[in-house]
């Protein structure tokens, strides 16, 4: 699979996901989806992030999620949500092993999550 198609079926992935969120209660705003490759450089450099994210590739996103009208930061919140995304076929940040990141949302490329 090309970039191009994995990009387009994240976008269609993505879609479902906000669908599922939206019938189960949940509410989400966009967080970070596009991060140029300059500040993924700056972000590893300083622990916050990998230099080759895929947000870089538009194959990442991260989501604020509110509950009943209440921003949620816990990766625990975000559970529900990263478990369908996983069914989906995605990989889902709250699984992370050094530093679980609850609100990313990206589709493995290249050997990256």
């Amino acid at each position: 699979m090309t970039l191009s198609e994995k990009q387009q079926l994240f976008v269609q992935l993505i879609g479902q996901l906000i669908e599922w969120a939206g019938t189960h209660g949940y509410r989400l705003t966009f967080g970070e989806a596009y991060r140029t490759p300059e500040q993924a450089k700056l972000n590893a450099k300083s622990g916050a992030g990998i230099a080759n994210s895929l947000h870089t590739q538009r194959l990442a996103v991260d989501f604020n999620l509110f509950i009943n009208g209440q921003y949620q930061t816990s990766t625990e919140a975000y559970k529900p949500l990263g478990e369908y995304w996983e069914s989906l076929g995605g990989v889902w940040g709250g699984r992370f092993k050094t530093r679980p990141d609850g609100n990313h949302f990206s589709l493995e490329h290249n050997g990256v999550k």
